[in-house]
């Protein structure tokens, strides 16, 4: 299978480069010629995350280097459950897919442990001995998952960009207690800002020329595969004990666990309605409310790792299909602050449900539902721990929210971060001052 830019069919490459390379050379993100097909039979006998992800995957690395080493790949990523747990006292049936389990507690640990076990084996296959730059953008999770997967790789450098006080406390923490090959930039601007910084170190020719640079968002395609499995797996199992699709909603915010949802509906599974859980940042709703695509500034939400004004992935989900297209594969709901303080109140209460201020969001837009839908099974997408959250989540509940030993860990231990401003000149000194 090869892969081609968004904004260049004609340009082509398997999926060790598509990896490697992050984002293709025209600024485009990378996307399969053609999605794979599956039935729910094909997956018979196979109910492990690490399993089901070689099954998954495997035909996108066909007539690729990686595939030799898929299985191996998958087995050292999905080493952390996501379990899927019934709710109780919600309208019809629901569930909950955790997860947060991994290293950091957030979902972007799956597709960041993909991806470097992926680029270590790509590198030792390729023979490279020049080292690896990594940049990447996060509003809040994907950061702490990335440092944590490639911490202490000797053939890497990491440069995490987040957003000064546009993250929770622990996030910030998590962002920040590396050092040693992970350099940590608090960026005095917004994640879009961040995110432009990446994007344009990627188009600058002289960076390209000295460094040998990678993205770890989710605009990489190996982030976006992985994440895919979880979807596989809690579909399947709703199938095989209700013979009924599973229908999901997601909290949204750079779009990418949305668009791996999206492509494994795509692919065949038994995945029936979509709907993204997106916060005051409404540039998704509005799209699919007008079909005109308008980015914008972020605004500063409770849920801050959603504050996205300029969806990267909304680039391949426009690739797939046209507006109309999109209007039948996905809706969208806008939920407020308010409602998120309010909803995070009332699960503790009523479902014995302690929610960070994302999944909140997905619950939010669960409880307000039509009637004529809420006799389908729905799961409700956690993506990170509430102990990420405290600060706001403790005062709503009144009550502590405990802490998993991963993150406890991560927590006790110093910060190493430096400042700057929200420029591609200042991000050029940080990575000089790296070699």
């Amino acid at each position: 299978m090869l892969f081609h830019s968004t904004r260049n069919s004609e340009h082509r490459v398997g999926l060790s480069v598509a990896i490697a390379q992050g984002i293709a050379p025209d600024g485009g993100l990378y996307v399969p010629e053609s999605l794979p097909t599956f039935s729910a039979q094909d997956f018979d006998g196979l109910t492990e995350l690490a399993d089901i992800a070689v099954k998954l995957i495997m035909p996108f690395a066909a007539g690729d280097a990686m595939a030799d080493s898929l299985k191996d790949i998958c087995h050292d990523a999905f080493n952390f459950p996501a379990p899927l747990v019934e709710l109780h006292g919600t309208p019809g049936p629901a569930s909950v897919l955790e997860l947060f389990h991994g290293p950091t507690s957030a979902f972007k640990d799956f597709g960041a442990r993909f991806l470097a076990a992926s680029l270590e084996r790509i590198r030792a296959a390729n023979q490279s001995s020049r080292k690896l730059n990594i940049l990447v953008a996060t509003s809040g999770d994907t950061g702490g998952a990335v440092a944590a997967a490639f911490y202490r790789r000797p053939w890497v450098e990491v440069g995490v960009l987040y957003p000064k006080g546009l993250v929770s406390p622990r996030q910030a923490q998590q962002l920040a207690c590396w050092g040693d090959n992970i350099r940590t930039l608090r960026v005095n601007g917004t994640f879009d800002e961040c995110q432009r910084m990446v994007k344009e170190a990627f188009a600058d020719v002289e960076l390209r020329k000295t460094y040998e640079l990678s993205s770890a968002n989710s605009i990489n395609v190996g982030r976006l595969l992985p994440q895919m499995v979880y979807y596989a797996r809690s579909s399947l199992e709703i199938w095989r004990r209700t013979g009924k699709p599973a229908n999901y909603i997601i909290p949204s915010g750079n779009l990418g666990n949305s668009m791996a949802c999206i492509w494994v509906k795509a692919m065949g599974l038994p995945i029936g309605k979509i709907i993204l859980a997106t916060n005051a940042n409404r540039t998704i709703a509005d799209f699919l409310d007008s079909g005109e695509w308008r980015p914008r500034a972020s605004i500063a939400t409770l849920a801050s790792a959603m504050d996205v004004g300029n969806p990267s992935n909304m680039e391949r989900l426009r690739a797939l299909y046209n507006f109309t297209q999109i209007k039948e594969q996905i809706a969208a709901v806008s939920v407020d602050d308010a409602a998120i303080r309010l909803r995070i109140k009332h699960d503790a209460q009523v479902l014995k449900q302690i929610w960070c201020p994302h999944t909140a969001t997905a619950a939010e837009v669960y409880w307000h539902l039509p009637a004529d839908q809420q006799t389908l099974h729905w799961v409700l997408v956690s993506t990170a721990h509430p102990a990420k959250f405290n600060d706001i989540v403790e005062p709503l509940i009144n009550t502590a929210v405990p802490v998993p030993p991963a993150l406890a860990k991560l927590l006790s231990l110093p910060q190493h971060q430096t400042d700057i401003e929200a420029q591609l000149p200042a991000l050029k000194v940080q990575l000089q001052a790296s070699v």
